[in-house]
């Protein structure tokens, strides 16, 4: 096979060629290894194929196309070149595969990174010590709020030091004049200066070997066209620097707002505590949030601040710690359980990295909630300016993600109701995909059975047996509601039904067999349904009534192993209503459409994961 120069080259074929023909090149010899690469996808061996069987042949042509991408895929030692792009098109699948055009695109490899030390994560997350650069003595700039964070977030004054020539301390916190000053190794430096100072400190952090962890906290590095030589040299000298004894430190961002850690006792955002408090919404915080964009977490906390995660952090740019770093990590940390992710774009090579880790951390019991950006080529275009990255083939990604065992979402509003039903119901069972849907409101219990299918999944409505309608059928007798309601799934109960009632149907469908998760609509408009913070008609008659849907269904919640969706559909009246319930780890929603689509998706991801664990245990390879 020839050998491939530096230069990149394309090659395309328009005649039409048979699956199963090698050999067809006619271009020189320094040629040859692309027109090989063109013919191997369609060659079959000669094998015979039935004509009604059009799934062997294509299997056939995907086995092919695998050992083709293996063969010359990047990092590959003994590739004489790299395959950067091949097109079959069009292609007409019969008996066998007939391809009436290839393009293929082929290049030198590119040298490939250094493994990062991502032990190290572990002093970015749980630092002992922490220095900053460039917070002002004077003024609120971005590094003086991140050190009145880091001491608003109750981190010890004493493991604090500031980088600051001329200054002894600020706001209390000792002051050095530089790295040399040092009279022990930091475990976490954090950098708030302007881009153009952060080439020279960063040299001089390597040199120094001072530091293991960095958080590079300013923009516009690798960003702006002036900006991407420079920040290409940067990003390549961080890398070398991973060949050095103990692997050199490790360098969160540029352009990252910081990581909140809760079990570190530290927050290093730049945003002031006072924007976005962040108190405790779950007993237990099992769950990580990874994101290119950090105000991307802002808001997703701030408006949902029940996703309450352990572990935020923004990786911006990634001029050295990659999403497949990040998620490696944590797949194997010990008391997480859910990670939410958003990606704007991977590194090279750096999207199998992440797919594999994505499969240990499924295979280690973990739930992965992904949200890819760059959709559209307006959105694709937005994505290098803002983290620098190339947004990649949005199809290719979701089925690689999925396959690996991740849970993807399709905008915003999905990314929050799986990450937040993920946290919910990471203990329940998950028996199948038959629903059991209640609700006093008629459209509710029909929008429910109208949302029960995906484009790639489908639950059904269980079908429940004679034990469960004659228990209904009690409930409504005690609730004198027998005229007004027929015993069927999904079932209207009539706006009648009082919040007992509501709940006892609920266990009943929950103990039905048949019956995998039920949605129940908590109807909090109805006359008998104590779902206000007061009621002036009908004094007493609130949440704060013991028999109250907020007292009684989370103790419901918790004896139940099957999962229960509630959805309090209403306005603001109601909010509290809703936040007591959350807050006591009832998985709520506020319109039955939105939280019967997230059950869907969820349903599916786990019963694949299910498979996943019992085909591969301990598997990693896909």
């Amino acid at each position: 096979m020839g050998q491939c120069d530096c230069r990149t080259h394309q090659f395309q074929y328009r005649e039409p060629v048979r699956a199963g023909s090698i050999g067809r090149a006619r271009q020189t010899e320094r040629y040859r290894a692309a027109i090989l690469l063109a013919d191997l996808q369609i060659g079959f061996a000669d094998r015979a194929v039935p004509a009604d069987v059009p799934d062997v042949p294509l299997k056939a042509c995907f086995e092919r196309l695998l050992e083709l991408a293996k063969a010359f895929a990047p990092g590959k030692a003994d590739a004489p070149c790299v395959l950067r792009s091949l097109e079959l098109n069009p292609a007409q699948i019969g008996e066998g595969v007939t391809v009436r055009a290839a393009q293929c695109e082929i290049a030198a490899a590119a040298p490939a990174r250094l493994p990062r030390p991502i032990h190290k994560i572990d002093k970015l997350i749980h630092p002992k010590s922490i220095g900053i650069v460039g917070a002002s003595a004077t003024g609120m700039n971005f590094g003086r709020i991140i050190l009145r964070n880091l001491l608003g977030s109750g981190y010890p004054k004493e493991q604090l030091l500031i980088l600051k020539p001329g200054e002894t301390e600020i706001d209390g916190v000792k002051c050095v004049e530089g790295l040399k000053a040092l009279d022990k190794k930091l475990d976490m430096l954090i950098v708030a200066v302007a881009a153009s100072a952060v080439y020279d400190l960063v040299d001089e952090i390597i040199a120094s070997d001072a530091v293991d962890a960095v958080m590079l906290i300013p923009g516009s590095l690798g960003e702006t066209k002036k900006s991407r030589e420079p920040a290409a040299a940067l990003a390549a000298r961080i890398n070398a620097a991973h060949g050095n004894a103990g692997g050199g430190p490790i360098f969160l961002g540029a352009n990252c707002l910081g990581v909140v850690s809760h079990p570190g006792t530290y927050d290093s955002w730049f945003i002031p505590l006072e924007r976005l408090p962040k108190p405790q919404k779950k007993p237990l915080r099992d769950a990580v949030m990874l994101s290119q964009s950090g105000a991307f977490m802002i808001t997703r906390l701030s408006q949902n601040p029940w996703l309450d995660p352990a572990y935020m952090l923004a990786l911006g740019n990634q001029t050295d710690l990659t999403h497949g770093d990040m998620l490696s990590y944590f797949a194997e940390l010990p008391g997480i359980e859910i990670l939410g992710i958003y990606i704007e774009g991977f590194k090279d090579l750096d999207g199998l990295q992440f797919a594999k880790a994505v499969r240990k951390a499924v295979l280690n019991g973990k739930q992965i909630v992904v949200y890819k950006s760059g959709r559209t080529a307006p959105g694709q275009g937005g994505v290098m300016g803002h983290t620098a990255s190339i947004a990649g083939g949005l199809t290719l990604f979701e089925s690689v993600v999925r396959h690996a065992g991740a849970i993807v979402a399709e905008d915003f509003n999905t990314f929050d109701d799986l990450f937040y039903m993920a946290g919910n119901l990471q203990h329940k069972k998950i028996g199948g995909g038959r629903l059991g849907a209640i609700s006093g409101a008629g459209f509710e219990a029909v929008g429910m059975a109208d949302n029960i299918e995906s484009d790639t999944f489908a639950m059904t409505m269980g079908e429940i047996g004679a034990d469960t309608v004659k228990a209904v059928e009690d409930i409504l007798v005690a609730k004198k509601l027998e005229q007004l309601v027929e015993v069927r799934n999904p079932i209207d109960i009539n706006p009648g039904a009082d919040d007992e009632a509501h709940l006892q149907i609920t266990e009943a469908f929950l103990h039905d067999p048949n019956i995998d998760v039920v949605v129940v609509g908590l109807d909090p408009t109805a006359p008998s349904v104590r779902a206000l913070v007061e009621s002036k008609l009908r004094p007493g008659h609130d949440i704060n009534d013991p028999k109250s849907t907020v007292h009684l269904m989370p103790p419901m919640v918790e004896r139940n192993d099957k999962p229960i969706i509630g959805i309090v559909d209403g306005g603001t009246l109601y909010d509290t209503m809703a936040a007591r319930l959350m807050d006591q780890g009832a998985c709520i929603f506020r319109n039955c459409a939105r939280g019967t689509r997230a059950l869907v998706s969820y349903v599916e991801a786990r019963l694949y994961a299910d498979s996943l664990k019992s085909r591969r245990p301990g598997g990693t390879d896909f």
